[in-house]
């Protein structure tokens, strides 16, 4: 509030300590002189109103019938009384001028200091015209005028204002209304109030001497508005960050008698003027200025001691001891410095006490007053503020300091069980915890060290759990041992005293752990993905999920490198793990489609068996079903790189890493697409030459009735290759351990290609010859009966049941005995069969043998309207309208963090931690490596 108003040359606060007291010392001529420039108390008018751009307040204080006195006079009456007045002012501390008091007590200045003694009766209390903007109550009003006078209280305006908007002044609803004083300037849109400071004015404060004695700067103007508390509130806690910290630390500093806040040091003047801030106005007597120093020592050392009363004057000192009087003060001096060394920490919040600062200006005690403590350094006047993130609690100057640097939340009180306190990092920012680096979040322990860049070190400290809390095993400032990220951190340092039995139990027990964690280096980072996507293809599967070992390995990879690598490592390896599983899968698409019979130059070319298919698009599967698991995986990480950047704001490191986590998902998207297209494009390849089995077979043939027995040898010949295509389907996927939502959507893609191919043969059919006949249509029935009662046995007779509906109603129509059908009409056609098109219903009317010679009845011709349609429409099914894939959101196997009970993913886990140790140990000298571990192979 203050800084930026106090410039050089200002009325207001250029002359504010110093020449007010000149006023009280000096003679009437230099008063006359002073008195053209300072108007008095009594003769304040805004000269920035602008009621017509909603602009500040004017204030004219006019006694009514009477003539305005000269501008001299009424300064010198408001500061010279007359010897009438002077009787029972000049005794106890009516003889003090408002000039002599500090600025706490002009928050309830004195009526005599305000009105003179000898002023008439009629103007003491001069009445006023207060504008009050009430913007908040009523929308569209402008403002409503209260009666004032210099001793109407904020609380009393703000209930006359509340009566005169239509609310009733209750004492609950006038405590949810505040006084406020706004500082701004008209030139917003359309002539709009723009705010540039705004200040609640406290219940006891009296608004006409505020407005008297505080002048807006150049340039603008004030108003009076009367606003809720909370959003007052609210609006004081997003002020200006530095300003903040400098309120902050005063009210503090008054509160708790000592130097600890939570808000950075200002700088040395800024220092200077707060403590001025905190003495009377004048400073021209030195006694006066010893007695308060010696007060507030006093009272920050003892606690109790009483406050010497106003009128208690200045001890008086021997005359002509001049040095004396020097030594006094240098005394008053070291007192004032002595009460910042009494300290106390609080009692009721977790605090960082200052073992190492960077300056001078350095406190010893931050405390954190909210659940989250921000530190950061304060920025520069005049940049933009960055949208977004956390408000900076405590302030440091050190030019390693990043403006939003390090987060602490604090531990939950009564939580049970009971969770820690957390730190972390912003991106970029150098900190350590108990003397290793902190590249995330941490649990935050009382007694731990916490370094924040190269200058500043605090020691946290939580007095609400000392008295219950249990002993840490061991002291939290003891910086633990630095270990490998690889396998031999593990076992912990080599020379622990284990014997070689030890060590080797120890690395068995490390080796074959269900723990699901991969612990490796950086420089065995490439060996381990080229060996991790060389896995056999048929290692695991079967019954487990062991199918999906590429997907977890590769998981606890990236999971490793967010844990123990620096944050920007965590991208580049997912768009590594991305490019080398697309390149992977693109190898098995070459070489598949470089054993198709049609790229065979030296064999005739033959169909391939449903057998050798599903072997050719084994690989692919595994890895239509490891790149779907890994991309869930990877979004888990990506989201929390998202919580990030919401946390700390904009921030281009965390921006181009998540922009880098983008494109990988993007190919991991490929990956999906890719192999999901050529797995079933080379299924319906293969059902394009089983399905015409199911419009010509007969059913009928074999001993017996048909039925869909599971067993495919007691099905018709004719049903077999078409029901053996889907089977081996079924089987590839639950091998796979293919995604359900993924399963679905392959079998529906069979089903609609099965559909269409089916309806367009038979449509092509009907049209080359007499085949629309009732006989042949109870074939096709019993055939597509048949297969979808042995899909329904699968669990799959909904999916197939929606696809199959325009070849089911087909056939419907065609098995309807041909009495019935001739006695139907195109619009009853039209109602129950409203899977066929205008289009493929007159085509199937007219193609339908009735018998010798019996032409289509009239009843079956389109009406007009439909008749175009009917007659130029498509009757083949269309191949490009088939369902999209949809990636699933849920329901997937791997589940991170859970302990291994799979022996199809322990079994390569283990593999590689003994190629990791192979590999580790290998580029060690031969004197430091370990020994004894032979037995552990």
């Amino acid at each position: 509030m203050f800084p930026e108003d106090r410039k050089e040359g200002s009325p207001r606060f250029g002359k504010l300590h110093f020449p007010v007291g000149l006023w009280i010392n000096s003679p009437k001529k230099r008063l006359a002189k002073m008195s053209r420039r300072w108007p008095s108390a009594g003769s304040v008018r805004s000269n920035s109103s602008d009621t017509a751009s909603r602009g500040s307040e004017t204030v004219e204080l006019r006694p009514p019938g009477k003539t305005k006195p000269s501008r001299h006079k009424r300064l010198s009456n408001l500061f010279h009384r007359s010897g009438a007045g002077t009787g029972a002012a000049t005794s106890g501390s009516g003889g003090r001028w408002a000039s002599e008091k500090k600025l706490a007590e002009l928050v309830d200045p004195v009526p005599e200091a305000l009105v003179g003694g000898e002023h008439p009766p009629g103007q003491r209390q001069l009445p006023g015209i207060l504008k009050i903007f009430g913007g908040d109550i009523s929308r569209g009003a402008n403002y409503k005028s209260v009666l004032a006078t210099p001793r109407s209280t904020a609380r009393q305006l703000v209930r006359e204002a509340l009566e005169r908007y239509g609310l009733a002044p209750e004492e609950g609803t006038s405590g949810e209304y505040v006084l406020c004083d706004v500082v701004g300037r008209p030139g917003g849109p359309g002539g709009a109030w723009q705010v540039e400071h705004l200040r609640p004015v406290g219940d006891a404060e009296r608004p006409l001497v505020l407005q008297d004695v505080w002048k807006p700067k150049s340039g603008c103007s004030r108003r009076f508005e009367i606003r809720r508390r909370q959003e007052v509130e609210r609006i004081c806690e997003g002020e200006d960050a530095e300003t903040a910290g400098i309120n902050a630390q005063t009210r503090r500093l008054q509160k708790s008698r000592s130097r600890a806040a939570s808000g950075g040091p200002a700088p040395a003047k800024e220092r200077a003027d707060n403590l001025s801030l905190r003495r009377s106005i004048s400073d021209m007597n030195l006694s006066t200025k010893r007695r308060r120093e010696r007060k507030t020592v006093l009272s920050v050392a003892g606690g109790e001691a009483g406050t010497p009363p106003a009128d208690e004057g200045p001890p008086e000192s021997p005359p002509g001891e001049g040095a004396a009087g020097e030594e006094e003060a240098g005394e008053g001096a070291g007192l004032e410095q002595l009460s910042q060394c009494l300290i106390q920490p609080p009692q009721q919040h977790p605090y960082f006490l200052l073992l190492q600062g960077y300056g001078k200006q350095d406190f010893v005690i931050y405390v954190m007053t909210r659940p989250q403590h921000v530190f950061g350094r304060p920025e520069r006047r005049g940049l933009p503020e960055k949208p977004g993130g956390c408000l900076v609690d405590t302030f440091l100057n050190a030019p390693d300091i990043l403006p939003r640097h390090c987060l602490v939340r604090a531990a939950e009180a009564g939580a049970d069980p009971p969770a820690p306190a957390t730190v972390r990092p912003f991106r970029g920012a150098p900190v350590t915890h108990n003397g290793a680096p902190l590249l995330r979040q941490a649990p935050l322990h009382p007694g731990d060290l916490l370094g924040l860049g190269q200058h500043f070190l605090f020691l946290y400290k939580d007095p609400r759990g000392a008295a219950g809390g249990s002993p840490a095993p061991r002291p939290p400032w003891l910086p633990p041992a630095w270990c490998s990220p690889g396998l031999a951190g593990a076992l912990g340092c080599p020379g622990c005293g284990r014997s070689p039995q030890e060590r080797q139990e120890a690395l068995r027990s490390c080796l074959e752990s269900p723990r699901p964690e991969l612990r490796y280096r950086p420089q065995e980072e490439e060996v381990l993905l080229r060996e991790i996507v060389r896995l056999p293809e048929g290692c695991g599967t079967g019954a487990g999920i062991g199918g999906l070992a590429p997907a977890f390995l590769l998981g606890l990879c990236l999971e490793h490198a967010a844990r123990a690598f620096p944050p920007e490592r965590f991208p580049a390896l997912l768009s590594r793990v991305a490019l080398l599983v697309k390149e992977t899968v693109w190898e098995k698409i070459k070489e598949i489609g470089d054993r198709q019979p049609e790229n065979q130059q030296d064999a005739a070319p033959a169909a391939l068996s449903v057998e050798a298919v599903a072997a050719d698009l084994r690989p692919l599967m595994l890895w239509l079903a490891n790149a779907m698991e890994l991309l869930n995986l990877a979004q888990g990480r990506v989201l929390e790189l998202e919580k990030e950047l919401e946390l700390e704001g904009p921030c281009q490191e965390l921006t181009g890493d998540l922009e880098t986590c983008d494109e990988a998902m993007g190919v991991l998207d490929e990956v999906i697409m890719s192999t999901f297209q050529q797995s079933v494009y080379y299924l319906t390849k293969t059902l394009y030459s089983a399905l015409p089995a199911l419009l010509e077979s007969n059913p009928f043939s074999g001993s017996g009735e048909p039925s869909a027995a599971q067993d495919l040898g007691s099905v018709p010949e004719g049903v077999r290759p078409t029901l053996a295509v889907y089977q081996t389907a079924l089987e590839l996927t639950r091998d796979c351990q293919l995604h359900p939502d993924l399963v679905s959507q392959t079998f529906g893609y069979l089903f609609f290609f099965s559909n269409a191919s089916l309806f367009n043969t038979l449509m092509e059919k009907g049209s080359a010859g007499p085949f629309f006949q009732w006989w042949r249509a109870v074939r096709i029935r019993t055939n597509l009966d048949l297969v979808l009662d042995w899909l329904t046995g699968l669990g799959l007779g909904d999916i197939a049941g929606e696809f199959f509906r325009k070849l089911s109603a087909t056939a419907n129509l065609l098995c309807t005995p041909r009495s019935c059908l001739s006695k139907l009409t195109w619009a009853r056609l039209r109602g129950e069969y409203p899977a066929l098109s205008p289009a493929q219903l007159h085509h199937l009317l007219s193609h339908y043998q009735l018998g010798l010679g019996q032409p289509p009845p009239p009843a079956w011709s389109p009406p007009p309207e439909e008749r175009e349609q009917a007659a130029t429409g498509d009757i083949f099914e269309s191949f490009s309208e088939h369902p999209p894939l949809l990636l699933p959101s849920q329901g997937f196997r791997l589940r991170p963090g859970e302990p291994l009970a799979e022996e199809g993913l322990l079994r390569p886990l283990c593999r590689l931690r003994r190629l990791l140790w192979e590999l580790e140990q290998g580029s060690l000298p031969a004197n430091q490596r370990a020994l004894g571990l032979e037995g552990a192979a």
